[in-house]
């Protein structure tokens, strides 16, 4: 079993866990402390399939980095971790949390956990109450560390690619990052150690039931 999930494809690993949930809502209500969960089904599948549901990592940074104030990001894994690191401007609600919170359903909301599970589940269950503008941040914290934080030199690398690398560069040291040049790859291919957040520029939300935002770098 562990063999068949490692070698799906991400497509179907959301398709898979939106069939379990399904199948949960119809007989036991919301696994998160709802009653019922209404599916349709038709969103779920055009939105799995089409990755109409994503957002990237770079996306995301480019967002943050223009002070974009549109949408909500949202920390979907347990406090300790939400501590150590997150993403500059997110904000804390762990997955059981999600139906208690008091996110709007008019709100662009953008979800992570470490990887895509997590924040799928959650994109699933305000799926079914009828949030309109949800998004899966694509491949979650792991993705923003790699691409973001510690992207790697590209090998042979053309024109183009290495004016991208110059680009990702300047976004790493934005977010307190370094990029993974052949010499610095050596250096911290033990342990890379990630930004340490700064907790004088802490943003404070309205007492809402929410957790504060927090900056991660």
């Amino acid at each position: 079993m562990k063999k068949f999930w490692l070698n799906l494809s991400m497509n179907r690993k959301l398709a898979l866990i939106a069939i379990v949930f399904g199948v949960i809502a119809l007989f036991g209500g919301d696994p998160y402390g709802g009653t019922t969960i209404k599916i349709n089904e038709k969103d779920i599948a055009l939105s799995t399939v089409g990755n109409s549901d994503k957002v990237s990592v770079t996306e995301l940074a480019d967002w943050i980095i223009k002070d974009k104030s549109d949408f909500e990001l949202i920390d979907l894994r347990s406090d300790e971790k939400f501590s150590e690191y997150t993403i500059p401007g997110s904000q804390s609600i762990p997955l059981p949390q999600i139906t208690s919170s008091d996110l709007m359903r008019n709100q662009k909301i953008v979800l992570f956990s470490d990887d895509d599970v997590a924040a799928s589940q959650a994109w699933f269950i305000l799926k079914s109450k009828k949030y309109k503008g949800v998004y899966i941040l694509d491949g979650g914290l792991n993705a923003w560390k790699e691409k973001v934080l510690f992207p790697k030199a590209p090998l042979n690398a053309g024109k183009d690619e290495l004016a991208e690398f110059d680009k990702m560069k300047e976004v790493a040291n934005y977010f307190g990052g370094q990029a993974q040049t052949d010499s610095s790859v050596a250096e911290t291919k033990q342990q890379i150690k990630l930004p340490t957040p700064n907790l004088s520029t802490t943003k404070t939300v309205a007492p809402t039931g929410k957790k504060k935002k927090r900056e991660g770098c």
